[in-house]
Order: C-alpha cells, then sequence, then structure tokens
C-alpha cells in the first residue's frame, strides 16, 4: 500500500511550469501504456476481411483479395456509415457486395463526400434511385469515390442524345470516362474525332482510353492514322485509331516497310492492307516472317501468290498455323485434288481459309451430293463458300429446282442464282419470272399466243420489250392484263383476267 501512494501522491500535484507540465504529461503517458495495452489485448481487433464476408456479403476469395487494399481499417464505423449511403439508394445485400468488390477503397472514402456525389446524381442530373444503382455497379462506385460525377454525367448523358443505357454500356467497357476532367481531356478528344467525320455513333464504339488520353496525344494518332492510308471519313477510322494510339509512328511505318518488301508489294498495297485490317502493323516482324514463310510452304505456292492473297485477305495473317494446316489439308482430301490445285482456289478467295472445317465439309457435302456439282467445278468456283449453307446455298437450290420442273426457267446453272444477291434474286422471282410467267398464261388460254412458247425467252427480255410485246399488243384483246401485271408484281393475287 505504502508503495502504491509513493506513486500515485505525485500525479495529484499538477505542475505549473509550461516545461514540468509536458514532462508530467509524457510521464502519464508512460504510466497509462500498459493500461491501454492489456484493453486493446482484451478486444477484437477489427479483421477487414471478416467485416467484407459477414456485412457486404463478399466470398471468401472476393475478401481475401479485397481486404488487402482496406488493410489499414481499424474499425467499423467508416465502411458502416458508406454502406448506409449506398444503401439509401435501394442496393439489395448482393448489390452492395458487387459495389464493393469492384471498388474496395470506396469503404475508405468520407461518407459525407460519398453522400453529397450520390445526391447530386439525384437532384442535378435527375437520375433515379434504381439509375444510380445501376451506376454504381456498371462501374461509377469508383468515380462517385474521387470526384464530382455529376458534372461528368451532365456532359455525357445530352452528349449521348439522353440514352443513360448508351453511358452504362460506355461505363462498362472503361469507368475512367466518368473520372477524367470533362473541359481539358473528353471534350477536346472528342471534338478531334467529330473533326476526322466520325458521328455519335461512331465515337461511342471507340475504345474508352481514346477519351482519356492525353489530347495531345490523341491528335498525334489522328495524325498518323492519315499517315497509314486511312481516310478520315473511313468507317475503319474508329479501329485504326486505337490501333495508332498503341503504336510509335516508328514501328507502324518499320512494318509497312518490312511488309512491303517481304511481300513484293507497293506501299499502296500495304496501306491497303493496313487500312482494311489495322491490326496486322501490331504484329511483330518475327511473327509476319513466319507466317508468311509458313503460308508459302504449306500451300506450295510463291511469295508473290501470298503477297496478293494477303492483300486480298489481309487477316489470314493473323490465323493460327494449325487453323491453316488444318483447313488445307482436309480441303485436298475432301475435293480430291493436290495442294497445287488448293493454292489456286486460295489465290481466288483467300478468305476460305478462316472458315471452320465443319462449315467447309456441310458445304461440299450440299454442293456434291444435293446439287450435283462436280469437284472440279466446285474448286474453280470456290465463291460458293462464301454463301451461307442454310440462307442461300439450300433455300435457293429449292427454288430453282421447283422452277426447273415447272419449266419456267431453264438450267442456267446453280452458281448463277447462288451468287447474286438476294434483292436481286427476289426480285427476279418476284418481278420478273412470277409475273412474266401469270402474263404468258392467261396470253396462251385465251389463244393468243401458242401454248409451250419459250418461257426462258420471256424472261430474257428487257422490261419494256416484254410489255410492249406481251400486254400492250394484247390490250384490247385481253382487257386488264396490264393491271393483272402490275399486281403479280406488286405481290398480289390479281382478279381473273
Amino acid at each position: 500500500m505504502l508503495h502504491l501512494r509513493r506513486r500515485l501522491l505525485p500525479l495529484l500535484r499538477v505542475p505549473s511550469s509550461p516545461h514540468a507540465s509536458a514532462s508530467y504529461y509524457a510521464h502519464l503517458r508512460r504510466l497509462r501504456l500498459p493500461l491501454s495495452t492489456a484493453a486493446a489485448a482484451t478486444a477484437t481487433p477489427f479483421s477487414a476481411e471478416d467485416y467484407l464476408v459477414a456485412t457486404c456479403g463478399l466470398t471468401g476469395d472476393q475478401a481475401l483479395k479485397a481486404s488487402k487494399k482496406i488493410s489499414h481499417l481499424r474499425s467499423a464505423a467508416n465502411p458502416d456509415a458508406v454502406l448506409a449511403v449506398l444503401s439509401g439508394v435501394g442496393l439489395s445485400r448482393a448489390d452492395l457486395a458487387a459495389v464493393v468488390a469492384s471498388d474496395p477503397h470506396l469503404l475508405c472514402a468520407r461518407p459525407d463526400n460519398v453522400s453529397r456525389r450520390v445526391t447530386s446524381l439525384r437532384d442535378r442530373v435527375g437520375l433515379s434511385d434504381p439509375q444510380i444503382g445501376r451506376f454504381l455497379l456498371a462501374g461509377g462506385a469508383m468515380a462517385v469515390r474521387k470526384c464530382d460525377v455529376a458534372e461528368r454525367l451532365e456532359f455525357w448523358i445530352p452528349f449521348l442524345g439522353g440514352s443513360f443505357e448508351t453511358l452504362l454500356k460506355m461505363l462498362r467497357r472503361n469507368n475512367a470516362i466518368v473520372r477524367a476532367d470533362v473541359e481539358k481531356v473528353i471534350k477536346p478528344n472528342i471534338a478531334l474525332f467529330q473533326e476526322s467525320g466520325l458521328t455519335v455513333r461512331d465515337i461511342v464504339k471507340m475504345p474508352g482510353w481514346l477519351f482519356t488520353f492525353n489530347p495531345k496525344r490523341v491528335e498525334a494518332a489522328v495524325e498518323r492514322t492519315g499517315k497509314l492510308g486511312v481516310e478520315l471519313a473511313s468507317s475503319r477510322l474508329k479501329y485504326m485509331l486505337s490501333i495508332a494510339g498503341n503504336i510509335t509512328e516508328g514501328n507502324a511505318s518499320a512494318r509497312m516497310k518490312y511488309l512491303s518488301s517481304t511481300l513484293n508489294c507497293s506501299m499502296d498495297k500495304v496501306e491497303y492492307m493496313v487500312g482494311k485490317m489495322p491490326t496486322i502493323i501490331t504484329l511483330s516482324e518475327e511473327k509476319l516472317r513466319s507466317k508468311i514463310e509458313f503460308l508459302s510452304s504449306t500451300l506450295n505456292c510463291c511469295v508473290d501468290k501470298i503477297g496478293h492473297m494477303v492483300c486480298k485477305e489481309p487477316f489470314i495473317l493473323a490465323i493460327s498455323e494449325e487453323k491453316l494446316r488444318i483447313n488445307t489439308e482436309f480441303l485436298s482430301s475432301a475435293l480430291g485434288c493436290s495442294i497445287d490445285n488448293i493454292c489456286v482456289m486460295v489465290y481466288k478467295m483467300p478468305s476460305i481459309l478462316g472458315l471452320s472445317v465443319n462449315n467447309l465439309c456441310r458445304k461440299i457435302e450440299f454442293l456434291v451430293t444435293k446439287v450435283g456439282l462436280e469437284p472440279d467445278y466446285i474448286l474453280s468456283k470456290p465463291v460458293l463458300f462464301a454463301c451461307s449453307l442454310e440462307k442461300r446455298l439450300m433455300p435457293r437450290h429449292y427454288i430453282v429446282e421447283v422452277l426447273l420442273a415447272k419449266g419456267l426457267i431453264k438450267n442456267a446453272g446453280f452458281l448463277t442464282y447462288a451468287i447474286l444477291r438476294e434483292k436481286d434474286f427476289v426480285a427476279s422471282l418476284e418481278k420478273r419470272l412470277v409475273p412474266r410467267h401469270y402474263v404468258a398464261e392467261a396470253l396462251a388460254v385465251k389463244g393468243l399466243i401458242r401454248k409451250g412458247l419459250d418461257f426462258y425467252h420471256c424472261v430474257c427480255m428487257r422490261d419494256e420489250v416484254f410489255v410492249a410485246k406481251y400486254i400492250d399488243h394484247y390490250e384490247d384483246a385481253l382487257p386488264g392484263l396490264a393491271d393483272a401485271y402490275a399486281a403479280v408484281r406488286a405481290g398480289k393475287l390479281p382478279a381473273q383476267v
């Protein structure tokens, strides 16, 4: 007891001098240290990982990864306040988990800042609580933590024609578009794109990082794109810009010169290739050389022919060597021909190398077994492989077979009908074959022309000749024929003539 009194009595005598006071409180802190340490030992320490699982709803793996980013937190006070704000917009437990998993640092933000920015989305931008929730889930949580996000949305939503949905799509690709400075970065870059001839529809499809680049770097990419042979108004500009932004002018120029010398083609052709497939200049010289040599050896043809193929369809340089080998061997086996014959076919239509074996197999089987074409004929007409089996080859074969059976057309060869554009093929049926067959039948029934008239001859006539010879000429003998012809051409069933 005496020992305890000697320790406590000095504490009751508060020194009056500043120096003595400082020493006194230092001594007091030293005495209190063991007591505070003991209290801390009895309290349960805050575990960020446990908090993320129990309160935020993250999975164990998610919590383990996210806890490393908020390991400095010592209590649940701040995270609880932030979660309260987020819950206020109607986010479910699962939604909260998704938002926290995407940006764990949000739990460390000042709750009053988060609350003020969420409120500004509601009051200034006019978003509803469900829309705010979708914005946070799409990647906007980081923007709410870092900046005045309402200012960014006040620009983006009107620019996108008032489409909040389009903004969400862009946000999912790159949430930096609602964090970058609008006046210094976003607007100058968009102005550059619009000056290059891109529309809003083109712009929204561009990689998000292009909007947030330093405007000087974007301007350099636009200039480099023009030097690579892509016209500013070209539909490929948006793709080329994304490539040009990731490769220096020197490297791009080196790739183009290498392609020109290796494929023995002019720089104009190389520029055309790059314009058609911008990613070609991102391939290393080693990859380009390896692919060109592989194509030459696999197809057993010279580099000049490979150059022609690549110029026509540059994407074949992006096809894996395994796929090139499999397709070449399959075509040779299925069509019973040599590699030299395959080289001739690929020379005419290089894109055949990009089709799957299943696609090739089904088309060859149909053309041989159903249409009755010989393999040599298929080899000479590789354009048939460019036609869809379900949407073109099969339906057109059926129509042609029916018309041939009825004697309405002569066999002009399946290729003639297969390669027509859909609107031309339909037009040939609706505007010519069916209407002219109707007129010929009507005239034959009335005995005005002989039955068995060569319908092929009727079909091949120019429209004005057919009308003059078979409609105008018999107008008096068969009133209403002209109206019936017009009705059939319009796809309607005419009245009996």
